[in-house]
């Protein structure tokens, strides 16, 4: 039982690390699993300015550090590997990795983050690491006193490329829009466009990378007059998008036509017991700050499921027969079905176990059976569903309900 979990949280980036500590505070044995280095994206930000508390400024590789310090502290394990295969379905859940055990859990919070957005163009792939890249912090040091291009026009690209200028002797920024339009926070477009050493090609694409052992030029296409400019280069810095890297539960959760998982707001999927947090999910801002928001609510949401579904597991043991009698203290007509049930149940003794659930209180079953409205009862077997009676069959609530219990 060493390798059953409570909670196993596949990645170590903010979003991942926030749940670890949720997780680890509730007392619950909880596993982070990262295929990299523990921090995700944030890891290779130099530098973050938003992040409360923060106000001065502090390094992405820091700030991560001080979240798995912070995990660690409450217990929080965690491993390195990459997750080969996913089984979600009941209890519990297994995790395989392509090297290494297997792991099993009674919830998964899935934290896969992104992964750079590829454009495509000739050389890209074939310049990849020798003079291409996607990170500045990982990079911008070996192109001192160099001329490189930065691809992109968002937070990421404004804010990287001044990054970039402490090293290199001119960075020129490829902007798709016309000229002054930017996809950027006001504040990192001001620094930017005041930069001496940034230089803006407005309206333009990048058309294809050039080089022999490495980059040594970039062809760029005007947008408008379709003319192609070759502009010699040392280096090529990409921003132009994420993909979540999602595709190890493409099938098993529900995800959106770019691949990001559709949660609810305790970050819940559409299978029980499984979470998704930070930017690998379909929201509306990915930033540290709402990554971690989101493990939080993730681990929490997963805490009350385990506590719901071993509460669950409780109350049906070593019953053949158990009747879930879905009510609600604001609903009168739940109410009194569920009066209706007890009394019919004493009339027959042992043969059905009547369980009472509050509809809003234990979601975690109201899901499993979807069940929305009070008053709803439904007859498991051997905890299979075989039976179920809505409010819309009130004026067969007696007859029926005891039908099943002579069963």
């Amino acid at each position: 039982m060493d390798n059953l979990y409570d909670i196993i949280i596949i990645g170590g980036g903010a979003a991942g690390m926030a749940a670890g500590v949720y997780g680890g505070r509730s007392r619950l044995k909880t596993l982070i699993i990262e295929k990299g280095a523990v921090g995700g994206a944030a890891y290779s930000t130099r530098e973050i300015a938003n992040y409360p508390g923060f106000h001065a400024h502090v390094s992405g590789p820091a700030l991560m550090a001080d979240f798995r310090a912070h995990a660690e502290k409450f217990g929080v394990e965690f491993t390195r590997g990459e997750v080969r295969e996913l089984s979600l379905e009941g209890d519990p859940k297994t995790i395989r990795l392509k090297k290494g055990p297997e792991y099993q859990a009674k919830s998964v919070v899935l934290a896969l983050g992104t992964e750079p957005r590829l454009l495509g163009v000739p050389g890209e792939k074939e310049f990849r690491g020798m003079g291409v890249s996607y990170c500045a912090t990982c990079d911008a040091e070996n192109f001192t006193d160099c001329v490189v291009a930065v691809v992109g026009n968002g937070d990421a690209a404004l804010e990287e490329a001044v990054y970039i200028a402490k090293f290199a002797a001119k960075v020129i920024v490829i902007v798709i829009h016309d000229e002054g339009i930017v996809d950027c926070n006001k504040v990192s477009a001001e620094i930017a466009f005041q930069h001496p050493r940034l230089e803006f090609v407005w309206n333009s694409s990048l058309a294809e990378i050039k080089g022999d052992e490495d980059v040594s030029s970039i062809v760029v296409k005007n947008l408008k007059t379709g003319a192609l400019t070759e502009t010699a280069v040392d280096g090529v810095f990409m921003y132009v998008g994420l993909l979540p890297m999602t595709g190890v539960v493409r099938d098993l959760v529900e995800t959106d036509k770019n691949g990001y998982i559709i949660t609810g707001d305790k970050m819940e999927t559409s299978v029980s017991g499984v979470y998704a947090a930070g930017d690998c999910r379909q929201k509306y801002l990915r930033q540290v700050v709402t990554a971690a928001a989101d493990g939080a609510v993730a681990a929490h949401a997963a805490g009350h499921y385990i506590e719901e579904f071993e509460e669950y597991k409780t109350m049906v043991a070593g019953s053949d027969q158990i009747l879930l009698a879905f009510w609600s203290p604001m609903n009168e007509f739940s109410i009194n079905a569920i009066a209706k049930a007890e009394q019919i149940s004493a009339e027959y003794p042992g043969k059905i176990k009547l369980v009472k659930i509050d509809l809003y209180r234990k979601q975690m079953l109201a899901r499993k059976y979807n069940v929305q409205t009070p008053g709803t009862f439904i007859l498991l077997k051997r905890e299979t569903a075989c039976g179920t009676l809505s409010t819309d069959c009130y004026n067969t609530l007696e007859s029926t309900l005891r039908a099943w219990m002579t069963r």
